[in-house]
Formats: C-alpha cells, structure tokens, sequence
C-alpha cells in the first residue's frame, strides 16, 4: 500500500514539475517576444497594431512613446488610454504620466503655432493626467515636475489670449505677486 502511494506521488510531482517547465518557457517566449518589438520600436520601426493585441501594457506603453516622439499624438493618445487601468499601480502611473506628456508635447507645439485655445484645452489634460500619476504614486518625481511645467505653461497662454481677445486695457499685476510661490527677501 505504501509502495503504491509513493509511486502515484512521484507521477504526481512528474506531471507538476512538467506543467511548472511548460509556464516558464511560455512566459519566457512572451517576454522575449514582448523585449524584440520594443527592440524594434527602438529602432525607429512601427508595430502592425494587430500584433498588439492581447500584448503586455509595457509594449503597448512602448508604442505609445514611438508614436509621440513621431509627433503622431492622436494615436499615441488613443493607445496610451487603453492602457491606463492596466497592470500594477506603478505601472498605471506610467501610463498616466506619459498620456499628459503626449497631452503636453502637443500643446507645447499649439502653442508656438499661436493655436492658444486647443493648447490651453491639451495643457488642462495634461495637468489632469499628471495629477493621476501623482494620486496613484505620490513620489513620482517626474510627474511632480510637469504638473509645474503645465501649470506655468498654461497662465502664459491665458495671458497670451487675453492680449488678444480683450482690447480693455487692465491695471498690470506687480511681477512678485504673479510669480508662484512666497516672496523672500527684504521686508
């Protein structure tokens, strides 16, 4: 009796050993295969979309600063939002941080085209997209710093469209008391 239940506990190890193998090599072919697309990107060479389907957030994520850094923002965008509430919280981060760059990157570019309104629009994005990043990690020094970029970049432009639109002259705001921030100095 003892005989026969030690021969069924080394089948039984056998065949959970062997399912153990079988996982690890899939998941180290979707790891490689996952690592020579974002080679590719790197290469500067797109993804046929349809290979990103089912694909891990990090090469979609991948994709999505490819696209920026081609100026294709829309679609950058549109990628990066379907990522958004994918994978860990840091990951999630990630995804929120590098959608306000794409939110910003364009409005940086509206902007010097004097396209004030849809910057200001893309610029408020991006101060909300990094606001996410920040709720979800909140030492996340690199969305820190571009909320405060987008939030000087958009008083500029709201100065920018008042000088435009509205020819009723208003008293000027002294320099200290438009700078963010306490004063230092002498009294």
């Amino acid at each position: 009796m003892i005989k026969v239940i030690r021969h069924y506990s080394y089948w039984v190890a056998l065949v959970i050993t062997l399912l153990v193998v079988l996982q690890s090599i899939f998941s180290y072919y979707q790891i490689s295969r996952t690592n020579q697309f974002i080679a590719q990107l790197n290469q500067g060479k797109d993804i046929d979309p349809e290979q990103l389907k089912q694909a891990a957030p990090e090469l979609q994520l991948a994709r999505a600063s490819y696209l920026k850094n081609k100026h294709r923002y829309k679609e950058a965008q549109a990628s990066l939002s379907q990522i958004i509430n994918q994978g860990s919280q840091k990951m999630q981060a990630i995804s929120r941080f590098n959608l306000g760059n794409a939110y910003l990157s364009e409005a940086i570019e509206l902007a010097e085209a004097m396209q004030i309104n849809e910057a200001t629009a893309l610029a408020s994005l991006a101060k909300q997209s990094y606001r996410h990043a920040l709720a979800l990690d909140s030492g996340y020094w690199d969305a820190k710093y571009n909320l405060e970029l987008a939030m000087r970049l958009l008083p500029e432009m709201d100065r920018i469209v008042m000088e435009k639109d509205d020819p009723i002259p208003e008293k000027k705001a002294k320099l200290w008391a438009t700078v963010p921030g306490f004063p230092r100095g002498l009294p």
